[in-house]
């Protein structure tokens, strides 16, 4: 019996220091993000923004983002145009209040990393993978994101007509731990 109770806190004592070993910074996210998205057609922000970001360079396995829009907060410039994007035709904004991003899987790459994940725009969740930098500096850094999503996809306005089907987004995140 005691062999057994000796046994298992072994393998307690064990399993904790594994976790212990994978854990990984969690970063604030700043207020002086900006995330842009820019088309032939449109282009502006998204002034609301939230994200839980355990990153480590060194440990990507055990890395998570989760990351909420709100579409609400949409801002083109363009009064009518911010009006007509959380309209029914585009985000649907009274049914899909938010964009949301959660990742699967960290890589490195030549340029940076690259981060896998679902990203789910109104009603439709699709597989992403997001190239990204990291500059970090002390107990500060910097996450800056660029890519391309085709917004018919998500079902995001009708294809064609004045806005481009493509569009741009980056993401300048400022964080400290």
């Amino acid at each position: 019996m005691m062999k057994k109770i000796v046994s298992f806190m072994s393998i307690l004592l064990l399993v904790g220091g594994v976790f212990a070993f994978t854990q990984v910074a969690t970063w604030k996210l700043g207020k002086d993000y900006a995330i842009e998205f820019s088309a032939k057609g449109v282009d502006g922000i998204f002034k609301t923004f939230s994200a839980t970001i355990n990153f480590d360079e060194t440990k990507l396995a055990a890395s998570k983002f989760s990351m909420s829009l709100d579409v609400n907060s949409i801002n083109t410039g363009n009064g009518l145009q911010n009006k007509h994007a959380i309209g029914d035709e585009w985000f649907d904004a009274e049914k899909f209040p938010k964009i949301k991003f959660t990742s699967s899987s960290f890589e490195k790459t030549s340029a940076g990393y690259s981060v896998k994940g679902k990203l789910q725009v109104k009603d439709v969740t699709k597989d992403v993978t997001i190239p990204f930098t990291f500059a970090k500096k002390g107990n500060k850094g910097t996450f800056v994101a660029s890519f391309s999503i085709d917004r018919s996809v998500y079902g995001v306005g009708k294809s064609g007509g004045d806005v481009s089907n493509n569009i741009k987004i980056t993401a300048t995140l400022p964080v400290s731990k």
